[in-house]
This record gives structure tokens, C-alpha cells and sequence, in this order.
């Protein structure tokens, strides 16, 4: 991550990646204290397990996904394509199905110890 002059800059390509239950995430922005927030890029191989957060708010941007893709809102299955972009609040039990690359926004920070697999 480069930092100049208050502005941050992120080549997710250049992020490690992290196993989590939607795929691999690269997660960014977690040590930067002035951002409350967290961004993800997280490629979805397969479907993802079914989880909720207690506190954090998640908004999925859909940057490119397979024919037929959805995501799981609780008990719907809403179909998606590039651009759809969904808020999921706390305690919504949500995941991908299909494969997917997904940009994430998480409000707070992301916080592991949040996320509740179902």
C-alpha cells in the first residue's frame, strides 16, 4: 500500500490473500485508523457458506460473476450480475452462490471474531 501526502493507495494484486468463508479475500485499509472502514476484493470459486454479522455492515459490489449467479439474503436467492451492488446489514445470513469477484465494504473494520457461519 502506498501512502502520500493523507491519501492511500491499494493494488489488491499486491494484498495477501486470506481463506474466508466466501473464498479468498484481500483485504485493505484495516491499519489505516482515519477510515472506518475496511475494502475487500474477494473472488467466490464455489458457494460460499451461509454467515451473518452481529455488527458490521457489508456492501457487495459485483465486479464480475459466472451466468446464473446469486446471493443468498436470508431465505431469498436474488439474482446478481456485474454492477449489482447489495447492503447487507448486521444479522442478515447472506452468501454468494456461483462463482464471483466481489469488491466488499465493511462498516466498522472488519472484525473475524463478527462473522458467525450458520
Amino acid at each position: 500500500m502506498e501512502h502520500t501526502a493523507g491519501y492511500r493507495i491499494v493494488d489488491f494484486d499486491e494484498v495477501a490473500g486470506v481463506v474466508c468463508p466466501c473464498g479468498m479475500a484481500h483485504r485493505a485499509f484495516a491499519d489505516v485508523p482515519e477510515f472506518p472502514a475496511t475494502v475487500h476484493r474477494t473472488v467466490v470459486t464455489g458457494d460460499a457458506k451461509p454467515h451473518y454479522h452481529r455488527t458490521l455492515t457489508e456492501t457487495y459490489y459485483i465486479l464480475q460473476c459466472e451466468s446464473g449467479a446469486r446471493m443468498q439474503l436470508d431465505d431469498q436467492l436474488v439474482p446478481v450480475r456485474p454492477g449489482t451492488c447489495v447492503m447487507i446489514p448486521p444479522g442478515v445470513v447472506h452468501r454468494a452462490v456461483g462463482r464471483m469477484t466481489v469488491l466488499i465494504f465493511v462498516l466498522p473494520k472488519f472484525d473475524p471474531a463478527d462473522e458467525v457461519l450458520v
